[in-house]
């Protein structure tokens, strides 16, 4: 996994700190890499606890009804699946007024255009978070319904949630190892979808076809 120099811009928060954090994982699990930033917000309620102004969201692919999440954030951090066109798992953060820009590039799927119209929107209501941080993961595979991470992908979640985590000390979220397991249904992610039981629940590609159903699929000329 390689990493890419964040894009930065200034913004208006300055050092004070932020009243309130949103960290976001938008995505897909259905879709293999697409799942990224799902997961990482998986990961990081797992294994961390935080002041009670940081609230952690599965995203998911809900577009313009994570609106309300994005006004009220004084502080925004982001995990996606972003296609910059670099290798796969490799990790680019993007900041601020250039978030938008990233988000709108090469779209992998639906979610990427309704959030970038949830940016906009926040913008035109004036009700933009003073600080964004987008780390966004090179995918590798995204065909593949019902798939997992791919390996180089889901490696590449260490040094995101290492990167999350310390902008967030900085933010003054004060993240420290979870002590208190989660409670039964409090996880971010269904119990069901959580990525140990996604992956061992899958069933094997003989049986469950992924690609579609060739009796639908176009035939090529010959």
């Amino acid at each position: 996994m390689s990493a890419i120099p964040t894009e930065s811009t200034c913004h208006p928060g300055g050092d004070t700190p932020p009243a309130r954090i949103v960290v976001l994982g938008i995505g897909n699990l259905l879709w293999a890499d697409e799942g990224f930033g799902v997961r990482c917000i998986e990961a990081l309620q797992r294994r961390y606890e935080f002041a009670d102004h940081v609230q952690l969201i599965d995203g998911g692919t809900q577009g313009l009804y994570l609106i309300q999440h994005v006004q009220e954030a004084d502080a925004l951090l982001i995990f996606d699946a972003i296609d910059y066109g670099l290798e796969p798992g490799t990790l680019k953060q993007v900041r601020d007024d250039e978030v938008p820009r990233f988000m709108g590039a090469k779209k992998m799927s639906l979610h990427q255009t309704g959030f970038q119209e949830v940016l906009s929107l926040a913008t035109l209501t004036g009700k933009y978070p003073q600080r964004v941080l987008l780390i966004g993961c090179q995918p590798q595979e995204l065909e593949d319904y019902g798939g997992s991470l791919r390996p180089v992908v889901k490696a590449a979640m260490e040094d995101a949630l290492a990167l999350g985590v310390a902008e967030l000390e900085r933010w003054g979220a004060q993240p420290v190892e979870r002590q208190t397991p989660l409670a039964p249904r409090e996880a971010v992610t269904l119990d069901e979808l959580a990525l140990t039981a996604y992956e061992a629940q899958r069933p094997a590609a003989e049986e469950a076809c992924r690609i579609g159903d060739e009796r639908f699929m176009p035939k090529a000329e010959a």
